[in-house]
């Protein structure tokens, strides 16, 4: 029997449409400027399509400045940020979920009170400490201030992740003469490997994604990031647009790669718990 449409359903559509819409035209925007040259990206009106679409913008975006060294060093700063805050946060998840100590509930809800604080407020402090150790301007005192920001994330969720693992798993390995630590990285750990995943996404995306910190916690081309580089294509009187968006679009590839290639772990990850047998 043919299922009728029911208003209802009909308008859930018609609202999830203009959703995609909006979300989807910044993106075919960028798209399509990227293709434009500089005279045509200027145009008054402005056109949709590019009458003559060419890959000049990412040809002069790649040979011009340093924007190979750019996105090594975010690629450098986001993947250790991702693997530190990971491994420090299933390390602390685990203590949290599995040992009892005096002060476990209130460090717990310290963490998670840090979250409450704006990064705007930190990043100060962060420079005043990375000067005295002299960790300005390195790879180390990056990753160690995106780490900063990201381990209580990174502490709860997978605290949340240990916390289903039944601890008779726990006993069991302890008996089979595994130490607490044993027990951890040869049962627990690969039990949770969802959920690691989906904290090594959201690590890795905060820091690739940042300006604000690199800006402050970094001088000169030695430590310029994506982000940060493509800031400089908007100049006092003249935004190079095709540049920028083609910039852009370079700087996109990395997470989205990540995410099509870690997807099924994510969802996984993020669905995990949701149903309780």
């Amino acid at each position: 029997m043919k299922r009728r449409l029911r208003p209802g359903l009909i308008l859930a559509y018609l609202v999830l449409g203009l959703v995609l819409l909006y979300t989807i035209t910044p993106f075919l925007w960028m798209i399509f400027t990227s293709l434009k040259s500089d005279k045509e990206a200027v145009t008054i009106p402005p056109t949709l399509w590019p009458k003559e679409p060419t890959l000049e913008a990412y040809i002069q975006i790649l040979l011009w400045g340093n924007f190979p060294i750019w996105f090594l060093n975010s690629t450098i700063i986001s993947l250790g940020t991702a693997l530190l805050s990971t491994a420090i946060g299933s390390f602390a998840g685990y203590g949290f979920s599995r040992f009892s100590f005096r002060g476990r509930a209130t460090l717990i809800g310290i963490i998670l009170s840090s979250q409450m604080l704006p990064g705007v407020l930190l990043v100060g402090p962060y420079f005043k400490m990375l000067s005295t150790v002299e960790l300005y301007n390195t790879y180390p005192g990056l990753i160690l201030a995106f780490t900063a920001i990201t381990l209580p994330f990174s502490t709860w969720m997978l605290k949340g992740f240990i916390d289903s693992v039944p601890e008779e798993l726990d006993d069991a390995a302890l008996i089979d003469g595994c130490t607490p630590l044993g027990a951890y990285l040869k049962v627990i750990l690969p039990l949770i490997a969802p959920g690691m995943v989906a904290t090594i996404i959201f690590a890795f995306l905060l820091a690739w994604g940042d300006l604000l910190w690199v800006l402050v916690l970094t001088s000169g081309e030695k430590m310029t990031t994506v982000t940060l580089g493509l800031t400089r294509l908007v100049t006092q009187f003249r935004i190079i647009w095709p540049q920028l968006m083609a910039g852009s679009m370079i700087g996109a590839l990395p997470p989205l790669i990540l995410y099509l290639l870690l997807q099924n772990y994510l969802v996984e990850g993020l669905t995990a718990g949701a149903v309780k047998e």
